[in-house]
């Protein structure tokens, strides 16, 4: 017999009589079975492994586990017991060739404190993606933060300053659940909101970093995260909490219970929750979210289990928009010009609404000992929606000869509380004002002091007294809705084929049919509304009959006045699939871990319109488009070699290709079939994505270190966007699309993240990201308009080469640094702060100004005034300036009986500092003549939009675990 002794020095010596039989006169074993400590149930998927080895095993369903012991494995060694939200647990044995060591029950303790702090970095992580989700901000190791130093500070941190790991946008990282992916056809990007609120089941995850090897899928650049939302991985029992912020909501109440798996092989899943607030830390954004989660298993036997799980988090939520300095200067960083009151309440014309119920089907096979297949069907349907104001009424003229006309319709200025017309500026962009002049500007500014929001009351007013002139609406607030549905199936295979070597694989194939219309969301007071288009009234040289064509949104349906619930303006139809296919092995051996991975996809979209255009008749806009096919491939592989006891050193290389997104395939989806392979042969190909990284690992109980560097291109990238612009011809403006092909892309940079445990209850921990991203060619940039310059030319227009090399690309930070510590004690509290530093954030560039129109008059010749050196200065690209954020956590738990309480609380930027976290360049003059005279001025009336940091805000949390 062979005695235990526990690594706990302070603790008293642990014996354990170990009963050993030969099985093998060259082989030696180690068995058990692994329980919680508190509940005395089996654990599953605990990871048991012996330290500075590439010997591991997983314990199964009944918590059993066997490890096979080489030959040339005996002696002194450690076993390391880990499982997520449990406590890690060392065991220090002995090794006898040719013995059996049974260890019997080994019991791991629930973590109370490090599942205090992942409440935390779930919760705040989650708020933080819902209230930006529309600048993409968001990276795929969130909830895996606890467990990296350097992705905890990105995660918890860096993450409220739109700060992107290695400057990668959140498309570029992959989400699944129970195997199957749940990133957006339409933009390549997870829509957290759809699974939001259900912090309490989000738990059970595994994050592929970067360009590591995934069991469950190909991955990205940013890594995978694989959720497990199985009902019979929960760890038995409840949870109640409650939920006080000031950022997006004020308010959260959140309710679980786990059955764990019964003796006649059922367990169930429950989670409901709601967040709310009438106003978050941005003035007018009311939220209402309400969130449901059921999954319930029956395991059939020890080989077959099905499981099905289904999820509904509707939300509502009023949005922000990004201000410009001069707006700052009078409001404030929390003004928010999208609501106005009503009836004296604060109502927003933009709310985003989310109402998509997610349901899978899984069947777990156990296939032989070593190998496992995981069969997926999920099925996600419902709508989304933005509302907005529309001022395009107008109404219907016939004159005594039967020739038709339009009159009427609103001023944008109306329904837009920041147009230039409310602020002082557009009074004195003379150069030499008036006293007049001055006197308009002081009333605009008073005027825009004492409300500056919208006038519901106004609109209201116009839409009723033009009821009873038996007039059209002039106002109506729509929706862009989207209601999708998507079929997604999945299978996943892994094996291991020996001790050291395993694969897996898999297929996927997703299938969507999405339908995009505008619906009239409130009459506002008025009785019909003329769907039409408002603009083609304006232009030069338009007959009548030309007027009234252009003008219909469905030339099917001309002239059509519709109300309260009515589809208008425009309707169609998405029709979009992909497949995918990916293969992985790896090879663990005592000083090398070799993996390598495959990929095979096929992407195709097709637009079917429902509605006939007027800019674009036939098939031009009706019907169904060409169908765009894509095919796709890859190849990564990773090396992690053992330099010696605790250090590795790893490296990655991956090169793949990747279909553009369905919103960067159409040129205007809402009008016309027009597709991006129709325009150029650019428009028809797929990014090319190069990267490779290598860090080195240093992990021992004091001193864990990942030092980390990178180097990533990504060629031909397509990138659609609309703005308004006076710039594409003399005395000419409108609404354009920029489609912008061929994009090259440079990232490099390095990563690392510290922590030294001073003590058994101090932790140091340091992290930082030195980064340069930044455009790498000149692309070519198309416009698409339906102003007059451009239905001349067919309504689009090659604007050539794009100067864009060498300027930084936008999306937060790109060097950040942090400097922390943690405090944990014994007595189940613990704190910790952090003082974090940000640089080289850079403002989003106007792409049409750097273009040849810049320079060129209406006659393609260069402006008179025109000089090189005021050019560049004028494109030169705006560095925000640096800061530093402090940011504080805490919680503590209390363990009475089989009830644990506990609070969670953080305080974010405790010293209130002010700073920009993002913003983009105005193309509205982006040509030179018009940006000098902006430049002249003190004040710019058109001038660059931003995004400022939050004030001081705070998140505290209370719960109660049985």
């Amino acid at each position: 017999m062979r005695h235990l002794l526990s690594p706990n020095r302070w603790s008293s010596y642990l014996f354990i009589f170990c009963f050993t039989y030969t099985i093998n006169a060259q082989r030696s074993s180690i068995k058990g079975t692994v329980v919680d400590q508190e509940t005395s149930a089996p654990l599953k998927n605990v990871h048991i492994a012996l330290n500075n080895t590439t010997i591991f095993t997983k314990s199964d369903n009944k918590g059993g586990f066997i490890i096979r012991i080489p030959d040339d494995v005996f002696g002194d060694q450690i076993l390391i017991f880990s499982c997520a939200g449990y406590s890690k647990k060392i065991f220090p044995i002995y090794i006898v060739e040719g013995e059996v060591i049974d260890l019997d029950r080994i019991s791991l303790q629930y973590d109370h404190i490090a599942d205090n702090k992942n409440i935390g970095i779930i919760s705040l992580s989650n708020e933080q993606l819902i209230s930006t989700e529309d600048v993409n901000t968001y990276h795929s190791g969130v909830l895996q933060a606890t467990k990296d130093v350097f992705l905890s500070a990105a995660a918890y941190d860096f993450s409220s300053t739109f700060f992107r790991p290695r400057g990668l946008g959140n498309a570029y990282g992959k989400i699944l659940i129970n195997g199957l992916e749940m990133n957006k056809l339409i933009n390549g990007r997870p829509l957290w909101s759809s699974w939001g609120g259900l912090n309490d089941v989000l738990r059970n995850q595994t994050y592929y970093r970067n360009l590591k090897t995934s069991e469950v899928a190909f991955g990205d650049l940013g890594g995978s995260t694989h959720i497990t939302m199985r009902a019979s991985q929960y760890k038995a029992g409840g949870r109640v909490s409650y939920a006080l912020a000031n950022r997006s909501y004020t308010g959260r109440v959140m309710g679980s219970y786990h059955s764990g798996l019964t003796k006649k092989g059922w367990a169930y899943s429950l989670a409901i929750s709601r967040r709310f607030g009438d106003e978050g830390i941005i003035e007018g954004t009311a939220y209402n979210a309400n969130s449901f989660f059921v999954s319930v298993e029956k395991q059939i036997n020890d080989r077959h289990a099905l499981n099905f799980t289904g999820f509904y988090t509707p939300i509502k939520r009023g949005k922000s928009t990004a201000i410009t300095e001069e707006v700052f200067r009078l409001k404030g960083k929390e003004y928010n010009p999208n609501w106005g009151y009503l009836n004296g309440e604060k109502i927003n014309a933009k709310v985003q609404v989310v109402e998509e119920p997610v349901f899978m089907f899984n069947y777990y096979w156990q296939v032989g000992e070593k190998t496992s297949l995981n069969t997926s069907v999920g099925f996600q349907t419902g709508n989304r929606y933005t509302t907005r104001l529309d001022n395009g009424g107008t109404d219907l003229l016939t004159d005594t000869e039967g020739t038709v006309g339009y009159s009427g319709g609103g001023r944008s200025k109306t329904i837009n509380p920041m147009h230039p017309e409310h602020l002082p500026s557009f009074y004195l962009q003379k150069s030499q004002n008036k006293a007049s002049d001055f006197q308009k500007a002081y009333l605009a500014e008073q005027a825009f002091l004492n409300s500056g929001q919208i006038e519901w009351n106004e609109l209201f007013t116009t839409n009723q007294r033009n009821k009873n002139q038996n007039k059209n609406a002039t106002y109506v607030l729509l929706q862009d809705k989207t209601e999708d549905n998507q079929l997604t199936v999945s299978g996943l295979v892994n094996s291991e084929l020996s001790r050291a070597v395993s694969i897996s694989g898999g297929v996927q194939h997703r299938n969507l049919i999405s339908q995009n219309y505008a619906e009239v969301g409130n009459m506002l007071g008025g009785t019909g509304f003329l769907d039409i288009d408002n603009f083609a009234r304006f232009g030069e040289n338009q007959t009548n009959k030309e007027v009234v064509k252009r003008a219909q949104n469905d030339l099917k349906n001309p002239n059509r006045v519709v109300t309260q619930g009515d589809a208008y303006k425009y309707n169609y139809k998405i029709l979009a699939s992909e497949t995918k296919g990916f293969f992985q092995g790896e090879a663990d051996y005592k000083s090398i871990n070799v993996s390598i991975a495959a990929a095979l996809s096929t992407t195709s979209y097709q637009r079917v319109g429902l509605y006939e255009n007027g800019y674009f008749p036939g098939k031009s806009s009706i019907g169904s488009s060409d169908r765009i096919s894509f095919t796709n491939y890859g190849f990564k592989t990773g090396v992690t070699a053992k330099l010696q006891k605790n250090m590795f050193l790893e490296t990655n290389m991956g090169y793949f290709t990747k279909a553009p997104t369905l919103e960067n395939s159409f040129v205007n989806a809402r009008q016309n079939n027009l597709s991006i392979s129709d325009i150029t042969k650019e428009g028809n190909q797929s990014e090319e994505i190069l990267s490779i990284d290598a860090s080195y690992i240093l992990q021992n109980q004091r001193l864990k270190i990942r030092l980390s560097g990178y180097y990533t291109t990504i060629r031909k990238a397509t990138d659609i966007s609309y703005y308004y612009t006076e710039a594409i011809e003399a005395e000419d403006s409108g609404l354009v699309q920029e489609l912008l092909f061929g994009i090259d892309k440079q990232y490099f940079g390095g990563e690392v993240g510290v922590s030294y445990q001073i003590t058994p209850t101090l932790r140091l921990k340091t992290a930082a990201a030195l980064g340069q991203h930044t455009y790498d060619n000149t692309p070519n940039l198309w416009l698409a308009s339906t102003s007059s310059a451009f239905v001349r030319d067919g309504g689009i227009k090659n604007m050539g080469k794009v100067y864009l090399k060498n300027y930084r690309l936008s999306g937060g930070p790109q060097t950040v640094a942090q400097l922390g510590f943690d405090y944990r004690d014994p007595d189940f509290w613990w704190l910790g702060t952090s003082v974090n530093y940000f640089s080289e954030a850079y403002i989003g560039i106007s792409s049409f100004a750097r273009t040849d129109n810049f320079y060129k008059d209406s006659d393609g010749l260069p402006f008179n005034e025109y000089d090189q050196q005021t050019a560049q200065k004028l494109l030169q690209q705006e560095r925000f300036d640096d800061y530093i954020l402090v940011n504080a956590v805490g919680g503590k738990s209390w363990r009475i009986k089989r009830y644990t309480f506990g609070f969670f609380a953080s305080i974010s930027n405790v010293l209130n500092q002010l700073y920009k976290t993002g913003g983009f360049e105005s193309s509205r003059r982006a040509n030179y003549r018009l940006a000098l005279e902006e430049s002249q001025r003190e004040t710019p009336i058109y001038g660059s939009r931003y995004f400022y940091g939050a004030s001081t805000s705070y998140y505290l949390n209370f719960y109660c675990r049985f």
